[in-house]
């Protein structure tokens, strides 16, 4: 079967965002008289939701952690994010982003977005970044439950299916499907929604993204995507060099 879809990670694949990420989920734990550890970030946050992030944190610390709670802290983190990316006056894309996004329009592929982000966060730097218009299916923390958070696949299968929804004559399965992270947790998500993934070394160097991703590459602009295409589809004619 031909590729037919890319969906994208957001934190960490579209926007070098994390430091900000860790900054404000610290001085969260520390309004909550609780005391920050990076090591705990690494394990618990880096390509989770902010609501599966902040569980666990709370969670590990002895707190009761009600839904209420948990909804005013990650408003709390939402509203501070946004005012630090209002104060930027270049968003850090990471290099390469426009380029494959231009190449997998080229194709006439359909995008997704797939994240823990919270959506006002994703679509206001798709705005800025005057990206909005070529993804066609956003799944964000806003869509799942604490407990369907990535490593867990039901971020990217419910951007399957609504994909397919959008899109019925592209008869899409997750076979058809290609994942861009750069994270642990969702690179196993992707594969266990059955989807080949694309691991970029923005987080964790490129050996560790070699041992679990089906391709792995150091920059965004390396992802070859007619050397992708086929593989899905060995009729796929790649392009001659003179």
């Amino acid at each position: 079967m031909p590729l037919k879809a890319v969906l994208f990670d957001f934190n960490g694949v579209i926007l070098k965002d994390e430091a900000i990420h860790q900054q404000l989920i610290q001085e969260l734990l520390i309004a909550e008289n609780m005391r920050p550890d990076p090591a705990e970030y690494v394990k618990f946050c880096l390509g989770r939701s902010d609501r599966a992030c902040l569980s666990e944190l709370l969670s590990q610390r002895g707190r009761v952690v009600t839904p209420a709670y948990l909804d005013r802290l990650v408003a709390q983190k939402t509203e501070a994010y946004l005012k630090q990316l209002a104060a930027i006056k270049k968003l850090p894309l990471f290099p390469g982003v426009t380029d494959l996004i231009f190449k997998i329009r080229a194709a006439q592929l359909k995008m997704a977005i797939v994240s823990g982000a919270q959506r006002a966060e994703i679509e206001t730097v798709l705005q800025r970044a005057n990206l909005a218009e070529h993804f066609g299916v956003i799944v964000s923390g806003n869509d799942l439950p604490v407990a369907t958070s990535k490593p867990q696949p039901d971020g990217y299968t419910l951007a399957v299916e609504r994909l397919s929804q959008a899109f019925p004559d592209l008869e899409l399965s997750a076979a058809d499907c290609l994942a861009i992270e750069d994270s642990f947790a969702g690179i196993e998500a992707a594969k266990l929604a059955k989807i080949r993934v694309v691991g970029v070394a923005h987080t964790y160097p490129f050996r560790m993204m070699h041992r679990r991703a089906n391709w792995a590459v150091d920059y965004l602009f390396e992802v070859d995507l007619d050397y992708i295409r086929a593989i899905y589809d060995p009729t796929f004619a790649l392009p001659t060099v003179d």
